[in-house]
């Protein structure tokens, strides 16, 4: 009621007053409009992105040495233990499907990562107390020939944990950090566009962190000791986050999203036999009186079926009065928009997967490629195989520096377009590198095998260097560029479902993974006799897996960008503003928003 009561005031405000509320139905820690000089923007941003480098060196200083503890610790296979590390990965990135829902639907951004940061630690406490409590130790003598089995259920049940605690938390947190810019200020936008590339370079410094000191703990000193860190560094994280309570802007959960996408297919399959007005203006539309909160969407003129749920049947009837009152009769042009970026995003998303098989080569293959060769630098100190990936990490920082600080600038000028290049440009480009990475890994494992076959001794882990800083230079373009796609091409009330929606292509490209390592490894029986993946690398042919992947990317990228060019960008309304005015402002500067994206 506060928040309805100011709203009407500053609707007749000068500019001046404007400026001084953040009028994009968010809501302050008390539940009123928030004011602009003492919430949100970077002062908040910063909390956030603290809490993200915390998660992110407890889920890299986990994920990028898993197939070596499943190799070393449980004594799996290669094969079994890519296939279990790739079953964790697609889970973990697969969940933030389910916690971005209830977000947005129920609980809330804020809510929703205070509960999973619980669980997330409930998860590290468990994989901490099994190497220290002496009932689930993997064994009691220094050489394990097998592990426990409590030891193993154990180490599952916390990393599941983990799982779920990563659902919740990836999605909520960084679109919570992005509610804290208001789209509609011209400076705060432009703030946002920024948020995601610091946003990521506060990532790849936790991810640089876990990669070197947490690695390199756990192979000389013991994974329990690593174990005690990462909980410690969670718990403090929590502690951080909750001292920005103050600073923060909230958005209250609005209720399923997916009701009103479900509406408009039963309002358009029921006037399937009407035709469909020329004119938009025809259609269904809230009027500023009665439209609460979000921002209007323009009608296009894609997938125009959807168009006939806003078509009124019987205007300025007594039937039409009835239709207009239910949501299932009759949809509204920007819930009908809604649904069409929905439906438009299936195949930027499905065409995505190849470049999320190939980013999960770094914490698989490319890991169990350094752990069998020669990792020496010097006499006496040797590289932990999983701190290869700080490669990955560092390549990111660089260049997302270089990008956001130089690039940029020069892109805006050159093109007109305030981020530069097109986001779906970027996300294609991204791709590109990613094939590059394939080919090297490639021409480089054969090199290793080659050079093992000759000399009979391990090649320099050196040698791996280029493909993963170029895999870095994949990740900083499309894994970014994804993250912006899906969170600012959703409806503004699924921004936690759209951060699941990228996380999800690498959840499933790690299915899709261990599909195609089934897949080739019987073709290449059946047609040569000999099996792709051996027991291991040496006698693998890890090689031709990575051709593989190279042609599969090569294809995908001719129907991505075939897909890209039809693409049709959210277009935000600059002729009428919503009730909270919350575009009162954004009207006034920027009108449409498909140019800036």
């Amino acid at each position: 009621m506060e928040h309805n009561k100011v709203d009407t005031k500053l609707q007749e405000s000068s500019y001046d007053d404007q400026q001084k509320w953040v009028l994009d139905s968010s809501l302050d820690s008390r539940g009123g409009v928030p004011v602009r000089a003492r919430t949100g923007a970077w002062r908040a941003a910063l909390f956030v992105i603290a809490n993200e480098f915390s998660e992110r060196l407890s889920y890299f200083g986990i994920v990028t040495s898993l197939v070596v503890y499943l190799t070393t610790i449980l004594h799996q296979d290669l094969k079994m233990a890519v296939r279990n590390a790739n079953y964790w990965s697609g889970v973990t990135t697969l969940m933030p499907l389910l916690g971005g829902f209830v977000a947005d639907a129920y609980l809330g951004r804020y809510a929703t990562v205070l509960f999973a940061t619980i669980i997330y630690l409930m998860g590290l406490i468990l994989l901490t107390l099994s190497w220290f409590i002496p009932g689930l130790k993997a064994c009691n003598q220094e050489i394990c020939v097998e592990p426990r089995k409590a030891h193993e259920i154990a180490f599952f049940i916390a990393i599941y944990l983990i799982s779920i605690g990563t659902g919740g938390h990836k999605p909520s947190l960084e679109s919570f950090g992005a509610d804290q810019f208001e789209d509609g200020h011209p400076e705060e936008r432009k703030m946002k566009m920024s948020y995601f590339n610091w946003w990521s370079t506060g990532l790849c410094a936790g991810v640089l962190t876990a990669v070197t000191v947490i690695v390199y703990i756990e192979d000389r000193i013991g994974w329990g000791v690593a174990g005690i860190i990462l909980t410690v560094v969670m718990a403090t994280s929590l502690l951080i986050f909750l001292m920005g309570k103050p600073f923060y802007r909230y958005r209250a959960p609005t209720g399923s999203p997916l009701t009103p996408m479900l509406q408009v297919f039963v309002a358009a399959i029921s006037k399937r036999h009407l035709p469909c007005p020329n004119d938009s203006s025809l259609l269904h539309e809230l009027s500023r009186e009665e439209y609460t909160k979000g921002r209007f969407l323009s009608s296009t003129n894609n997938l125009k079926f959807l168009d006939k749920a806003a078509i009124i049947e019987n205007r300025g009837s007594e039937n039409g009065m009835a239709e207009k009152k239910s949501p299932w009769k009759l949809a509204t042009v920007t819930k009908v928009e809604e649904l069409k970026l929905l439906i438009n995003m299936i195949p930027i998303w499905f065409f995505t997967l190849a470049f999320g098989i190939c980013a999960t080569q770094g914490t698989t293959f490319f890991i169990k490629q350094a752990i069998i060769m020669d990792r020496h630098i010097g006499h006496n100190f040797i590289v932990p195989p999983s701190s290869m990936f700080a490669l990955v990490a560092l390549s990111m920082i660089i260049f997302l520096t270089f990008y956001e600080k130089l690039l940029v600038p020069i892109l805006r000028r050159v093109t007109g377009n305030e981020r530069g290049i097109s986001i779906l440009k970027r996300i294609g480009t991204g791709m590109v590198f990613s094939l590059i990475t394939m080919i090297i890994a490639a021409l480089i494992e054969r090199k290793r095998l080659d050079y093992t076959k000759q000399h009979h001794m391990a090649m320099s882990v050196i040698w791996l260097a280029p493909q993963f800083i170029v895999i870095g230079i994949a990740d900083a373009l499309t894994l970014l560029g994804l993250q912006e796609y899906f969170y600012d091409q959703v409806p503004d009330s699924m921004r936690s479902l759209g951060i699941a929606f990228y996380l999800s292509v690498i959840g499933a490209a790690s299915f899709v993974n261990n599909f195609l390592i089934t897949v080739t490894d019987r073709l290449a029986e059946e047609i040569s006799g000999k099996s792709l993946f051996g027991k291991d690398l040496n006698s693998s042919r890890l090689d031709r897996f990575y051709w593989t992947l190279a042609a599969l990317t090569a294809v995908n990228m001719c129907f991505f960008v075939i897909v890209a060019k039809k693409y049709t960008y959210k277009s935000v309304q600059s002729s009428l503003a919503v009730a909270d005015g919350g575009d009162d402002v954004e009207a006034a500067s920027v009108g449409n928003t498909s140019k800036y994206t």
